[in-house]
């Protein structure tokens, strides 16, 4: 991979990033991450997308698996899984830059059946491999394309197509095409993670998760596990403890605020459930949180899902 897509990514952080180090585009689902320092450790529930490093380097953590990638790499994950993330390698000399993509499953159902890709069996959720350089192509032309916004709304789907068909074809092929096949298990449990995403805060009996995914029970819970690694009840239960984490931390909410606004009934529980997840109590985390945060205005380090 040459210098230009990290130049294009440049200019463009430079230009849209906020404090965090974010600079989201007009692109649906397409955003640059810079961070010109190593970042803390950064809990997040991912969705499907693709990370294309292009300075510095980052490690993600899957459970006990551990995944570290630096430039030249694309990290891609394929479920809505639990990770912690940190950047790793960072300076303000040389910031730590990747461009994150969304996968789109509907366009990849459409072109896998376009290109008579078969189903493949259900495999790890997180991979590293080195970026394909026609991926790499088509992300400079997309970087590109959002410098002349004109021209978004003609050729902006068109790349985006074109980035799919790629990463398709390429080494993350088989693994991007099992979240793609129309009724699959993956798509299934699909359905009941935007559930969840859309209501954690409220009571989602597994009955009714079931039934949104088109499975029994049983079934349901099976590959709900092997899809996300997590149970439904404490995939929920992460998704209120991050929310309420961002809730403290960006929004100055108290810890029996935050609670109650992602669902707690009991703030004993919320902390002590609170604690097993982040390692700290919700007052400590959020004052240790709060010291190493820049000031607004500031680049900061930014780890946003697995980007």
């Amino acid at each position: 991979m040459d210098d230009s897509l990290l130049q294009a990514a440049s200019r463009y952080a430079r230009v849209h990033a906020g404090p965090a180090g974010v600079a989201q585009s007009s692109i649906p689902g397409l955003a640059v991450i810079r961070a010109c320092k190593p970042s803390g450790l950064e809990y997040a529930i991912s969705r499907p997308l693709v990370c294309l490093v292009l300075q510095g380097s980052k490690r993600v953590l899957l459970g006990t698996e551990a995944f570290s990638f630096t430039a030249g790499d694309s990290l891609l994950i394929t479920a809505d899984v639990p990770t912690i993330s940190q950047i790793t390698q960072a300076s303000e000399a040389e910031p730590y830059f990747s461009l994150v993509l969304e996968l789109d499953l509907a366009l990849i159902a459409e072109l896998g059946l376009e290109m008579k890709l078969g189903p493949v069996a259900q495999g790890v959720a997180v991979q590293v491999e080195p970026t394909d350089g026609e991926v790499a192509d088509t992300a400079l032309r997309l970087m590109r394309l959002l410098e002349r916004p004109a021209a978004l709304p003609f050729l902006g789907r068109q790349l985006l197509r074109e980035m799919h068909y790629w990463l398709l074809a390429g080494k993350h092929g088989g693994a991007i095409r099992q979240i793609g096949w129309p009724d699959s298990h993956a798509q299934r449990v699909a359905a009941a993670v935007a559930l969840l995403r859309a209501e954690f805060a409220q009571p989602l009996p597994v009955a009714r998760l079931a039934a949104t995914a088109g499975m029994s029970a049983s079934a349901f819970y099976q590959h709900f596990r092997a899809a996300t690694s997590l149970s439904p009840l404490q995939f929920q239960k992460q998704l209120r403890l991050i929310e309420a984490r961002r809730l403290m931390t960006a929004e100055g909410r108290s810890a029996s605020s935050a609670a109650f606004a992602v669902g707690y009934e009991s703030v004993q529980q919320f902390t002590r459930e609170y604690r097993r997840l982040f390692g700290l109590p919700p007052g400590q985390d959020t004052a240790a949180i709060k010291r190493v945060a820049p000031p607004p205005g500031a680049t900061a380090e930014m780890v946003a899902d697995a980007s």
